[in-house]
């Protein structure tokens, strides 16, 4: 599935991030012409994140994001990175993305978390309960597996209910995780995996060794298949690549302030006045970035898949306005070879 010369398939994980300044509809707009513009340089999907009560994310309804998006784009794949199950009905999930698949067939990924991707207030809002027992999320993907199949074991309750629109085939389901328990799972049920390398670095490894211990073949696949999600971004100089990945960075350490806010420019993170622990707290987020000139970030790919075993790699890039994202990541497809 790689494209050009490259080691390995390439893909986006799109945020539709909104930096001060920016209106959520330029930063929409943005993630369409990045959409275009992946397709053209070779990556393989487009992935987008359901994040909800955060200013500078505009990606919290993913199946409406990923409807236009598809439609924006003729070959690359569309899909959510995922969608948070334990937020939604299966049912409406099973209607939403049967419908994807419907208008775009062959193109539409489902990934699927099991975090609520916000506070315990906006969560409870969406769910509209106080609790949700995280422990019965296999119960939910074996529910919106059976809406996506048309076939619930006998007895089952909903057994006599159909999910419309549905096809013969459906999008694939894929887990999305940062720790263990959807690796096993992911491994249990025989399906694809994903891991969220670009923030719960220590925890990859691990994580996809559980993932490939516990596998068992299905009629999905037949080996495990596992994507991670990557931080990177390439500029023409060192330099510039750090001053680009330093907005994102502030904007971490906001939210784990509690402040979170929409992007800030280069000049504000610049000059934003860090505590020495906050600085420490960016230090640390920047060395999970692969962050330089396209060769060294090339390089530090390279390095990361081969150490994990990775089958493909994600990028995302947060940082400021949608020119220096596109600049990045056509620089990485060229370095990478996606696009040879």
């Amino acid at each position: 599935m790689a494209a050009g010369t490259a080691p390995a398939p390439l893909s986006v994980l799109e945020l539709a991030t909104v930096g001060e300044g920016i209106t959520p509809g330029e930063a929409l707009r943005h993630a369409t012409e990045l959409a275009g513009k992946a397709e053209e340089w070779g990556y393989h999907r487009l992935w987008v994140a359901e994040h909800h009560g955060m200013p500078g994310v505009a990606s919290s309804s993913p199946a409406v994001l990923i409807a236009h998006l598809a439609a924006a784009t003729r070959r690359i794949r569309v899909g959510s990175g995922g969608v948070m199950l334990p937020n939604h009905a299966p049912l409406v999930i099973a209607e939403q993305f049967g419908t994807l698949h419907a208008l775009h067939p062959g193109r539409i990924d489902l990934g699927l978390g099991r975090a609520p991707g916000t506070d315990m207030a906006t969560a409870n809002a969406l769910r509209r309960e106080a609790e949700v027992d995280p422990d019965a999320f296999p119960q939910q993907v074996a529910e919106l597996t059976g809406f996506l199949d048309g076939a619930f074991p006998p007895g089952h309750p909903y057994q006599a209910l159909q999910a419309t629109p549905r096809s013969d085939d459906r999008p694939p389901i894929w887990l999305l995780g940062s720790s263990g328990f959807s690796a096993r799972l992911a491994g249990l049920l025989g399906l694809p995996f994903a891991f969220a390398h670009h923030f719960s670095a220590e925890n990859t490894e691990p994580a996809l060794d559980l993932y490939r211990s516990s596998f068992r073949p299905s009629g999905v696949l037949d080996r495990p298949y596992a994507l991670i999600g990557v931080a990177a971004l390439a500029a023409d100089t060192d330099e510039e690549a750090l001053r680009q990945a330093m907005p994102g960075a502030l904007s971490w350490l906001r939210m784990r302030l509690g402040r979170p806010g929409r992007v800030p420019t280069p000049d504000e993170a610049a000059a934003y006045p860090y505590t020495p622990a906050e600085r420490e707290f960016v230090r640390g987020r920047l060395s999970n970035v692969i962050h330089g000139v396209p060769d060294r970030v090339r390089d530090g790919l390279e390095e990361l898949r081969k150490r994990t075993g990775a089958d493909e790699l994600m990028i995302t890039t947060m940082t400021h306005g949608g020119a220096a994202r596109l600049r990045s990541y056509e620089l990485i497809a060229r370095a990478y070879g996606t696009n040879a």
